[in-house]
């Protein structure tokens, strides 16, 4: 039992060490992870790339089209065909989902500096998964009510990238909870 026991210390010491340089690191990169999920929910927000055919791709703005294929690229609104409440509920929910991620970030950096042991990271923690929600259901709303009749087109990067910063806000947001009960 006593073997279990000197593991599990030994194994929460290389994670956290006491060193103030290796928590100063661990510190920056939990920064750059959450400065990267900001940048792909910026990214698949703002992109041109969430579905494509052969002459058009679209995002949740609008639609550009190939014309009399000349490789010119037109923009043209988003088609009435489109539920106008499912598109501004995608819409809503994306720009949410970057907003809520930026707002974490700064509640983690004012609650390194401010909270005392026990508080820190849970306020953040909640936030970010607050965003995860937001971006899943704006990916979920998009999945099920566009481009379910269009068999000649894919999926584009912006749409990839919003799955990848859902996975990473999810990430964080779990890992934020995990670090209030292992550092403080």
């Amino acid at each position: 039992m006593s073997y279990n026991i000197s593991l599990t210390a030994g194994y929460c010491s290389t994670l956290f060490p006491p060193h103030p340089l290796n928590m100063f690191k661990a510190l920056a990169g939990i920064c750059l992870l959450h400065l990267t999920t900001i940048f792909f929910l910026f990214w698949a927000t703002i992109d041109d790339a969430w579905w494509f055919t052969e002459n058009l791709y679209t995002d949740l703005w609008g639609r550009w089209v190939m014309e009399n294929n000349d490789n010119v690229w037109v923009y043209m609104d988003i088609p009435t065909s489109y539920r106008k409440d499912y598109l501004q509920a995608v819409q809503a929910f994306a720009v949410l989902s970057c907003l809520f991620a930026v707002f974490s970030l700064c509640v983690f950096i004012f609650q390194i500096f401010t909270l005392g042991k026990g508080k820190r990271f849970t306020i953040s923690g909640v936030v970010q998964l607050i965003s995860c929600f937001c971006i899943m259901v704006a990916l979920s709303v998009y999945t099920d009510h566009f481009h379910r009749e269009e068999k000649n087109g894919w999926y584009g990067w912006s749409y990839i990238m919003a799955w990848f910063g859902w996975l990473l806000t999810l990430f964080t947001g779990v890992m934020y909870i995990i670090l209030r009960k292992r550092v403080d």
